[in-house]
């Protein structure tokens, strides 16, 4: 197919999008149109390799310090977007029908949030037994620990497989000049069931604070952990703002408004999580809770004894 010169560079097409700034070189990887739409934003992309790669070092750091090991996965979230945005500037600066890096940069930006999901079920679990041990009464099944745990985090997996299988198919669709519709259908499926899993979880989380509100006797304890509660509430939030994005943008379809500006791409998927990892670097849970088992209860620690951490914690008793 040849290259549409009297196009303006980035100017999509309802049939998909070619850059006159680059010349498809019809590769044996390459796509006979730039997947994304657009061609990426190198700016955009080195922004997002810089702070995401300070955020992997700070959390690293931080998991060394409070020794936090149930945290790998956020810092593990931090490394997959650096990743994922340094093959979206070789798509950006060297070749942007290349399905091999686009795939790549998709599953790493796409995989990376459902780490920082899986950390944030795991501190919502530490949440329940510190709230148990200091003498609340959470015997609702949904507060179980190895429902919101094993639950949430098994959906999140099989919907993100769902999503790299889509996009796969997407970029093999387009290379073979064959109808995506099938690849776009998975990764909406996909997106569609991940959106309502965590849904629900922010329902659960906001009945978990709610449960606290209820005790004033145990005023005092809750007021040690608000401002840890308010970080990873508002960092659900982020993350589940970006999927809704993923979610509509999907559902347009392949070449639609949303997907074909990459303003909202940089806005309502690179922000939220960035902002995202940034406030849990601030609010670590190293801080705040105890350390210990996150799925069972056998091990808590005792009613009214601050732990290390939280001895460590300057604005532990504000």
């Amino acid at each position: 197919m040849a290259t549409t010169t009297s196009l303006a560079p980035n100017t999509p097409t309802g049939a998909g999008f070619q850059n006159p700034d680059f010349p498809n070189r019809n590769g044996p990887y390459d796509a006979r149109v730039v997947i994304y739409g657009y061609t990426p934003s190198f700016a955009l992309c080195i922004l997002a390799i810089v702070l995401f790669a300070v955020a992997f070092a700070v959390h690293v750091l931080q998991l060394v310090r409070y020794k936090t090991w149930f945290f790998t996965p956020f810092a593990l979230a931090c490394f997959l977007e650096t990743v994922g945005y340094i093959f979206r500037s070789l798509s950006s600066k060297n070749n942007p029908y290349h399905i091999i890096w686009f795939v790549v940069q998709y599953f790493m930006i796409v995989v990376a949030p459902v780490f920082i999901s899986a950390s944030i079920y795991v501190c919502i679990n530490k949440l329940i037994a510190w709230a148990k041990s200091v003498g609340y009464v959470l015997d609702q099944w949904w507060l179980a620990p190895k429902v919101i745990l094993w639950g949430f985090v098994t959906v999140d997996i099989l919907t993100t497989i769902m999503q790299i299988a889509g996009a796969a198919l997407i970029g093999s669709s387009q290379s073979n000049q064959k109808d995506p519709t099938t690849g776009n259908n998975i990764l909406l499926a996909g997106l569609a069931i991940q959106s309502f899993s965590f849904t629900v979880f922010l329902v659960v989380l906001t009945l978990f604070r709610l449960a606290l509100f209820k005790d004033p006797e145990r005023k005092s304890s809750v007021k040690t952990k608000n401002w840890f509660i308010a970080a990873l509430a508002l960092a659900s939030v982020l993350v589940y703002l970006r999927t809704l994005f993923r979610l509509a943008e999907t559902a347009e379809g392949l070449f639609s408004y949303l997907s074909i500006h990459e303003v909202f791409f940089g806005t309502l998927e690179f922000t939220p999580v960035v902002i995202a990892v940034g406030i849990m670097a601030v609010w670590h849970p190293g801080q705040w809770l105890p350390q210990g088992p996150a799925v069972s209860s056998d091990h808590l620690p005792i009613a009214g004894v601050k732990t290390s951490s939280e001895k460590e914690n300057p604005l532990a008793d504000a």
